[in-house]
């Protein structure tokens, strides 16, 4: 059963969004205002965040802080900018969260990644195991840096009694995503191939990998309810999953876009690129029983609905 988060939690909450304005954001934002929150979601380009006045800056008066911003992207572009991934990262979480602590902010929610996973941690990945062992290479960088956030919120907590929350959600996905190539992860990135290669009434598109590395995938509009949840609700220390709890193979997803789609080409498979992580999927009971969440967008109703925007916001714009 869905559990939605409580209006008279929000109601009036002072609450600042970092990467308010990104996909995941634009989400949260909304059910936030929703709530009767009064939403602080300030652009990067606004207020850069690697800066530390910056982060005193927007800090300034709230209650809750959401930690969204991030800089992120694929494999490509994680093996491309290594260096960026790592220090971007860390700076923003490690300054934002110091920030927020000398402002007496209530309650800081910092989002990490599956990415901060060991490489071959069994599946389903439970929050134990988290420190077993070093990330999926081309993904450590950005894994490690994000995961430096858990142990600043850990430490925080012990020295100042400073309330932050660490969660670790899986891969997004749906309306709004990001669909630059240069930067976009394998659900958008796909579906863009797909309808570029029907475009150019091309009889076959290519594939990073194998195809036979697995991942999860968590609809935007559950993981923004996820994150609500957990901010009214969970007030602990130990890292916490987000996620569907499913995972599927990157070749049965490359199959269903295509189907979804209406493309009838062949799929070809570039095995000279990294596959990244073997398999990935998320224990998602942690999350039920500390703040009630678990997902309720089936993936193929959440697929279609991401290919459905794309054609109408992308395509046909």
């Amino acid at each position: 059963m869905k559990v939605n988060p409580k209006r008279n939690f929000w109601i009036r909450k002072k609450v600042l969004v970092t990467g308010g304005n990104g996909f995941l954001g634009s989400h949260l934002v909304g059910n936030l205002k929703n709530l009767g929150a009064d939403v602080f979601a300030p652009g990067s380009k606004d207020f850069d965040l690697r800066v530390r006045k910056n982060c005193r800056e927007i800090v300034k008066n709230q209650e809750i802080v959401i930690h969204l911003a991030a800089k992120v992207g694929g494999i490509g572009f994680n093996r491309e900018h290594a260096g960026e991934m790592y220090f971007d990262n860390i700076m923003m979480g490690a300054m934002l969260m110091e920030e927020a602590r000398l402002a007496q902010v209530k309650k800081f929610v910092a989002l990490g990644t599956i990415c901060a996973y060991p490489k071959f941690t069994p599946v389903p990945f439970k929050e134990e195991k988290l420190w077993d062992g070093y990330p999926e290479e081309t993904n450590a960088p950005y894994g490690l840096a994000k995961k430096m956030l858990l142990i600043q919120s850990q430490a925080y907590r012990q020295q100042y009694g400073f309330n932050s929350i660490f969660l670790l959600p899986v891969n997004l996905y749906g309306p709004g995503d990001n669909f630059d190539p240069a930067s976009s992860h394998v659900i958008p990135a796909l579906i863009k191939k797909v309808f570029d290669a029907k475009k150019n009434r091309e009889n076959a598109i290519t594939v990073w990998g194998t195809g036979r590395p697995t991942r999860e995938f968590l609809y935007v509009k559950d993981a923004a309810r996820g994150i609500i949840l957990a901010g009214e609700k969970y007030d602990k220390s130990e890292p916490v999953n987000l996620g569907a709890g499913f995972e599927i193979s990157i070749k049965k997803l490359a199959e269903k876009i295509c189907n979804i789609s209406g493309f009838k080409g062949k799929i070809i498979w570039d095995k000279s690129k990294p596959d990244g992580q073997p398999r990935r999927m998320l224990d998602t009971t942690k999350a039920t029983k500390e703040f009630s969440f678990s997902a309720s967008t089936s993936f193929d109703a959440g697929l279609g609905k991401t290919v459905a925007w794309y054609m109408k916001h992308v395509i046909n714009d």
